[in-house]
């Protein structure tokens, strides 16, 4: 059942990819599809593998290449689509949704106002590569029907 909503959501996405760029809508829409049920924590010792926003109200964090959450806020995270480093706070190694926040890290503006994590969601990072190489394999393939 979870891989014939993600088979629709990619399908969506297809539809949609045509613009050439998938927006922060799509993008979250695509991650969704690929998360699985809320869950009240992550592990978390500190540092993050990496980071992707989508849109201002969400986010997913990897915490190794294998293993990644989808972080969705409380509310808008001013200052998230444009960031150039965030931070996590969290307790004896693990973050917890409703109580640890998003921190925006931005030297050129200082202090900012944090961001409540609403749900964490962890993520099939193998069927959401999949997914992702597919769009892309897909906007070649229209860039390169639309040339001839």
């Amino acid at each position: 059942m979870k891989r014939l909503i993600a088979l629709i959501a990619v399908a969506v996405l297809l539809a949609g990819c045509a613009t050439g760029r998938l927006t922060s809508e799509e993008r979250l829409e695509l991650y969704r599809a690929h998360a699985g049920p809320p869950q009240s924590a992550m592990r978390y010792f500190g540092s993050l593998n990496g980071w992707t926003e989508l849109g201002d109200s969400a986010l997913a964090v990897w915490t190794r290449p294998s293993e990644a959450y989808l972080l969705e806020l409380r509310g808008p995270c001013y200052g998230l689509s444009y960031a150039t480093a965030i931070g996590l706070t969290s307790r004896i190694g693990q973050v917890s949704a409703r109580f640890d926040k998003v921190l925006i890290r931005d030297p050129n503006q200082g202090p900012t106002v944090p961001c409540f994590i609403g749900s964490i969601r962890p993520l099939d990072v193998k069927a959401l590569r999949a997914s992702e190489k597919e769009l892309r394999q897909a906007q070649v393939q229209e860039r390169e029907g639309t040339d001839g």
